[in-house]
């Protein structure tokens, strides 16, 4: 397969707003894919049932749990050494030790899952209907193990150039709308119990297919056969790597492991809904998180790389991510929860029992985003015990109220469990942050965007307590529209909004 020219490694130089802006703006494309994830619920729970849903998202939690354990953090270690190196040999070498140490461990996982399905099976709580067939499901669905682990590094090495675009059509079309497309032809084809799995693997496989003419556009590929992986390379690597390995497995572990948990601890069907209901409820949170994730994509290497060139200068970008980030975000946040009714009914009737997940997995978002990328710049600028602190601080908070609250209060004790653990790890690295470099998100710019934001939560609030139907649904949307203007607008400084760009000149900031 031809490949175009590897592009150049990318020169140290200081890092704009203006670059943090158009980085997060594609980083924000590329992770719409969940929030196409999330207009896809609907659609997954009507045709499959909340039960099938739970038992399917379950095990795509298992498979993204030992994706990130078994990678080691090779995504993020290749995204604070690859933008040091100015040896193209090296950063060959880096990309290759990164696969190897991923793809390997995987494919050998898959193999010995696929032979061991019916033990495996016991483990898991499903439906009646589901029970019967879940060893098959589990024989086939563990080999998008290897795929994605490879999307992950290889997407990645993509954004250590640098890159925040190409992967856009990768995320967006074949690993979500494809997705849809195969679920609904699994579907008409009678396969109600397993189709929703199989829709699922295929396009990680075509997503997998795509990845290797993406990884030759930034890297030569005979050259990544071939290239030396020196002992030194390979021990920085690798320990970058080990270093980011907790923070990232408790950040993991609280997106994945929650509906994962609650299967394992209640039987049968009760496991298998709780489970669907959670990941209902999570995956609406997670699009205020696109943001935030933008922001996080962004910052790893260009933080990174300013830490090379400039470590006084990563105050500015993080002022400015963090302002954004509450500009967009909070508004957001107050649309979701107000009109969470609305946007529950578009589910199946049962799913009308995620509302008060929803109400608290959002909550929890809304008030992380206020710091912005805290914990990732933790990582990325070279402080190697801190995010293991954050991550024991994560970990040890939602394992407890887990245990605590799960048992008897189902879905519910695990949202508060896992949005107390998301806030409070945030909140330490912004902590952190401050005492070791002397950086604090909170100005007189974000305390003025903050106040304007909540006010117009407020008035969603109050838009959702004196109407109803329609009507409440239109004035809440109109309330966000106005609060998200008013954020940007006056919640920025004019340097914030001139780094936006066109978009700024669109919605007349400046």
């Amino acid at each position: 397969m031809p490949t175009d020219p590897p592009a150049p490694a990318p020169a140290a130089t200081a890092v704009t707003r203006g670059e943090v802006a158009r980085g997060a703006a594609l980083a924000g494309l590329s992770r719409a894919g969940a929030l196409i994830e999330a207009l896809a619920q609907p659609l997954y729970t009507r045709l499959f049932g909340i039960e099938t849903y739970g038992i399917y998202v379950v095990l795509w939690g298992v498979v993204s749990l030992v994706t990130n354990f078994i990678h080691l953090s090779m995504p993020l270690a290749l995204q604070r050494v690859v933008p040091t190196r100015g040896d193209e040999e090296a950063a060959h070498g880096a990309v290759k030790l990164a696969l190897m140490v991923a793809v390997i461990p995987s494919l050998l996982i898959a193999l010995i899952v696929t032979l061991n399905a019916n033990a495996v099976a016991g483990f898991f709580s499903a439906a009646p209907d589901d029970t019967e067939r879940l060893p098959t499901a589990i024989a086939l669905f563990v080999w998008a193990l290897p795929f994605w682990t490879f999307i992950e590094v290889a997407t990645s090495a993509a954004r250590a150039r640098r890159a925040f675009g190409p992967e856009i059509r990768l995320r967006i079309f074949w690993e979500q709308i494809a997705r849809i497309l195969f679920a609904i032809g699994f579907f008409l084809l009678g396969a109600t119990s397993i189709g929703l799995m199989v829709a699922h693997l295929c396009s990680l496989a075509m997503t997998a297919l795509l990845c290797i003419p993406l990884l030759g556009r930034y890297y030569d590929l005979k050259r990544l056969l071939r290239a030396p992986i020196p002992a030194g390379l390979a021990r920085e690597l690798l320990v970058t790597g080990f270093a980011l390995l907790p923070s990232n497995l408790s950040r993991r572990a609280l997106i994945d492991a929650p509906p994962v948990v609650l299967n394992l601890m209640l039987p049968g069907s009760r496991g298998a809904a709780a489970a669907g209901l959670f990941e209902i409820a999570r995956k609406i949170s997670t699009v205020p998180l696109i943001v935030r994730q933008a922001f996080q994509y962004v910052l790893g290497p260009l933080a990174s790389a300013q830490a090379h060139v400039d470590r006084a200068q990563i105050a500015p970008l993080y002022h400015f991510a963090s302002r954004v980030s509450t500009a967009l975000v909070v508004p957001l946040a107050g649309l979701l929860i107000f009109a969470g009714v609305d946007v529950l009914s578009l589910y199946q009737p049962r799913a009308a029992a995620a509302l008060p997940l929803l109400y608290i997995l959002v909550a929890a978002r809304a008030i992380e985003a206020i710091v912005g990328p805290a914990s990732t710049i933790v990582e990325m600028i070279g402080h190697r015990g801190l995010p293991l602190l954050n991550s024991a601080i994560a970990v040890a908070l939602w394992i407890g109220l887990a245990l605590w609250l799960s048992p008897e209060y189902g879905a519910l004790g695990m949202a508060v469990a896992v949005g107390v653990a998301t806030v409070a790890s945030t909140y330490s690295a912004t902590l952190q942050l401050q005492i070791s470099d002397g950086l604090s998100p909170f100005d007189r710019k974000l305390l003025q965007n903050l106040a304007l934001a909540l006010v117009g939560v407020a008035a969603m609030a109050g838009a959702e307590w004196l109407l109803d139907g329609p009507a409440r649904l239109a004035a809440v949307l109109a309330l966000w529209a106005i609060t998200s203007w008013l954020t940007l607008r006056f919640g920025l400084t004019r340097g914030d909004r001139e780094a936006l760009g066109g978009l700024s000149r669109r919605l007349r900031l400046v």
